[in-house]
């Protein structure tokens, strides 16, 4: 490299540093955020449909594109190959599972836990009355969900372990469809789905995630996009917390804009809605240690399939104005 590139290199390196601590933009930065979402993202299908997230980024000379996928794994299988710029909520199991992949992910925001948003559902008339009985069962799960971890850490309160069941890897539709005509045995999902299942079908909850797994859910980027947009990472976070706080304090309001988006009736989007925090927070080095944990106990059966160090992940402190709001 001559003088002239070096110190062209170096300009370019100072103006990238320069955007990222003051939360501006450089001038090639992208124009666009794509943004990934499951249908389960509550906040993000809000911000969708009212409007909200791109009138602000638009004020910025941000455009907004969306993408709906069916899980959360396949959601951060799209930040990992660049096909999204920022993901809607997932599972604190996700990230993980993107991280053994390779993929260079920066956690942008999370959300208190909501333990009971999630769920090991059987029949009601199901025999299966406590989980050791779980055992040779055939369970509906989505891979790499925060169910799926659920019923690993339920399986180990019981004193099972994983190999002790046969789980059965489907979407949450498709778990539906195999709980309801009786091909697995129970089904480990997450709300609505939870709730759905509840009001439209004869079902028992046999445990959720209170004293056995707390389940967060986090809000991811592309570490290159975060490098390149703080700016817009600072409006999504402060849209995030503000929807968040509307929701919890306008539930019947927020089950009515939910209910067509989700096709769902919204008796049962309030009942998802009250059990889940909604309550957007920073990312602190602590989520990391519970990150690791979660990793931990899904490489020791054999599912994660090298070991990480949670900690490698990047993380995105908000500027303190987005923070506070």
């Amino acid at each position: 490299m001559n003088r002239r590139h070096f110190s062209s290199g170096l300009a370019v390196l100072a103006l990238t540093l320069t955007a990222a601590i003051s939360g501006t933009a450089s001038a090639d930065a992208p124009k666009t955020v794509r943004i990934g979402f499951q249908k389960s993202s509550t906040l993000i299908n809000v911000l969708k449909a009212n409007g909200e997230l791109e009138k602000a980024l638009s004020e910025v000379g941000v455009s907004v594109t969306w993408s709906e996928f069916p899980s959360g794994l396949p959601l951060l299988e799209a930040l990992n190959v660049g096909a999204i710029d920022v993901s809607g909520d997932v599972a604190d199991t996700v990230p993980i599972f993107a991280q053994a992949a390779g993929a260079k992910l920066t956690y942008l925001a999370s959300e208190a836990p909501s333990p009971s948003a999630q769920a090991l559902v059987v029949k009601s008339e199901s025999p299966i009355k406590s989980l050791t009985e779980l055992k040779g069962k055939k369970i509906a799960v989505a891979k790499a969900s925060g169910s799926h971890y659920l019923l690993i850490a339920a399986l180990a309160q019981a004193g099972l372990k994983f190999n002790d069941i046969e789980p059965a890897y489907l979407t949450p539709a498709d778990g539906r469809a195999a709980f309801e005509k009786g091909a697995v045995d129970a089904w480990a999902t997450w709300d609505p789905f939870v709730a759905a299942v509840q009001k439209q079908s004869d079902v028992r909850i046999l445990a959720d995630g209170k004293g056995i797994a707390d389940y967060q859910r986090y809000y991811l980027a592309s570490s290159a996009f975060a490098a390149q947009r703080p700016d817009v990472l600072n409006l999504v976070f402060a849209k995030l917390k503000e929807t968040g706080e509307w929701v919890k304090k306008n539930p019947e309001a927020a089950a009515q804009l939910l209910a067509p988006v989700w096709g769902l009736d919204s008796e049962i989007v309030s009942a998802a809605n009250a059990r889940r925090s909604y309550d957007v927070r920073p990312v602190g080095p602590e989520n990391l240690t519970d990150e690791q944990k979660i990793a931990d106990a899904f490489f020791a059966e054999g599912i994660l399939p090298k070991q990480i160090k949670a900690s490698d992940a990047e993380i995105w402190a908000p500027a303190k104005k987005a923070a506070a709001n």
